[in-house]
């Protein structure tokens, strides 16, 4: 992968970076802050070996993934939002040997790993040699959170690149348009955020913006949309919500690209009049990315539906049975697809059971609509909320530490501009006295903190299986009755 990201002349401009002045990066810039952190590496780090990037996005998260591949290491992408629990079991689980990061990201490591400054952990030299790799030797390894149990590290081999690339030009109706210009609010520490722009960018020649926003806001957007001249943007839903509610004036753009959740006729009307395009949505999980996508250039959009297979995947509905079907069924993938990762890491029980015969299950339901495939809901407890795949054990996990509470249960709850919230349902121990408000600070410590309870109830008892397991669907259909909706 990483000759594949700086196969391009050297002057030709790679990364705009917009955090303080404004930095041209050209690949040859790039590429020869990848052989200072590859020279480096290739002393303490064999192939195999996981090394963390626990970086915002900079040309230099860029240089330290392309770096790690280089060597034939597996680069473990770590979010700067993350709290020390939730940094602690990703580091433990992968085993990784160090982090590449900066200032901010040591203090937030501590002593969990090693850490090396990327900007100063450099090495002049000779150009190094690009590891020799086929499309299945193991290269970057992305946490995802499931429902039960902790974060699943989905194994991606060097293949993974060219997965994306088909499905992440359709999203853009044809990426590679003289003039384009990516960007993303998504940080790059997800498989958003690095797979379906920064890489793909590098990859086909396109620029792309890096820049810090901590927190999204619809002026700070236009802002960097002006000054990066960006042309081509991946929004996650909940960004395009608030950007309608703000009634911001965003002009110059030739594609809009969303997944996540499915936007509905009234987000891709509002797209219509506001930004003068149809907004291409894509679909995709952490385990098999960029499977289904829109293309407005090649066939018109229909609300509810969220495109068409991509070139080069399998996508179907299927039945219990593993048949295909024309009714409602579980959204499938065919074993053997282009971004399909490779394995959970460690977790050969649970890497079989995603697959049913030679399909992988995605975990959604959905119908064959024609060509396209329309969406139905999840088939898990996953709560998807601003974009973010939320998975309710870790929360659970996390509370369960706190010495006032005696057990817990963590759903999602419908909310119009989120999707859902997390929301957790509390049992006190006796004679505890604990507010919400403490108990949602105890999570933000701990966890991201995207992922904290935004609002908590308590009750005297959870709904349990004979087996003492939480009756989830009861406890959502109380979160939906909150909110007047019918579940």
């Amino acid at each position: 992968m990483a000759a594949q990201c700086l196969a391009h002349d050297a002057d030709q401009v790679a990364i705009i970076e917009l955090t303080g002045a404004r930095r041209d990066v050209s690949y040859g810039e790039l590429a020869e802050m990848t052989d200072g952190l590859a020279r480096a590496l290739a002393a303490h780090v064999q192939p195999g070996d996981r090394v963390g990037v626990l970086l915002s996005q900079t040309p230099w998260c860029a240089a330290a993934h392309l770096a790690v591949w280089k060597i034939g290491a597996i680069s473990v992408p770590l979010f700067k939002l993350f709290k020390r629990d939730a940094l602690r079991s990703r580091i433990s689980d992968s085993g990784l040997s160090l982090v590449l990061t900066d200032s901010e990201g040591k203090e937030l490591v501590g002593d969990l790993a090693t850490c090396w400054q990327a900007d100063r952990a450099g090495i002049q030299g000779d150009p190094m040699p690009f590891f020799e790799a086929d499309r299945d030797t193991p290269a970057v390894l992305i946490y995802t959170s499931g429902t039960t149990g902790t974060p699943k590290g989905a194994l991606h081999g060097h293949g993974v690149l060219d997965g994306h690339l088909p499905g992440v030009a359709l999203s853009h109706d044809d990426l590679g348009q003289p003039g384009d210009c990516l960007w993303t609010p998504a940080d790059w520490a997800w498989i958003g955020g690095l797979f379906d722009v920064l890489m793909p960018g590098l990859a086909l020649g396109v620029p792309v913006v890096a820049t810090r926003m901590p927190k999204f806001s619809a002026d700070e957007c236009t802002k960097i949309i002006a000054q990066g001249a960006v042309k081509n943007i991946f929004f996650p839903p909940t960004a395009l919500r608030m950007l309608k509610s703000s009634d911001a004036q965003i002009t110059g753009l030739r594609s809009v690209a969303s997944g996540g959740e499915p936007l509905g006729a009234e987000m891709l009307a509002w797209g219509q009049r506001a930004l003068g395009l149809t907004i291409n949505e894509f679909y995709g999980q952490t385990e098999c990315n960029m499977v289904v996508s829109s293309c407005s250039t090649r066939y018109p959009a229909r609300p509810g539906c969220m495109g068409r297979p991509v070139p080069g995947f399998d996508v179907q509905v299927i039945d219990a049975d593993g048949n295909i079907t024309d009714g409602e069924g579980d959204i499938a993938v065919k074993r053997g697809a282009p971004s399909m990762m490779l394995r959970y890491w460690h977790r050969p029980e649970e890497t079989a059971q995603r697959f049913r015969g030679d399909w992988m299950l995605t975990g959604d339901r959905g119908q064959r609509d024609g060509q396209e495939i329309r969406f139905v809901g999840r088939d898990d407890d996953v709560i998807s909320s601003a974009g973010y795949r939320i998975g309710p054990a870790e929360i659970e996990d996390c509370l369960m530490t706190h010495p006032d509470v005696a057990t817990c249960g963590v759903v999602g709850k419908p909310d119009p501009l989120r999707t859902e919230i997390v929301k957790a349902y509390v049992v006190r121990r006796q004679g505890a006295d604990v507010t919400p408000d403490a108990l949602q600070d105890y999570v933000k410590e701990r966890l991201a903190s995207y992922s904290y309870p935004r609002e908590i109830t308590f009750l005297d008892a959870l709904p349990m299986t004979v087996t003492g397991k939480v009756i989830r669907k009861e406890l959502k259909a109380r979160a939906a009755a909150e909110t007047g909706e019918i579940p």
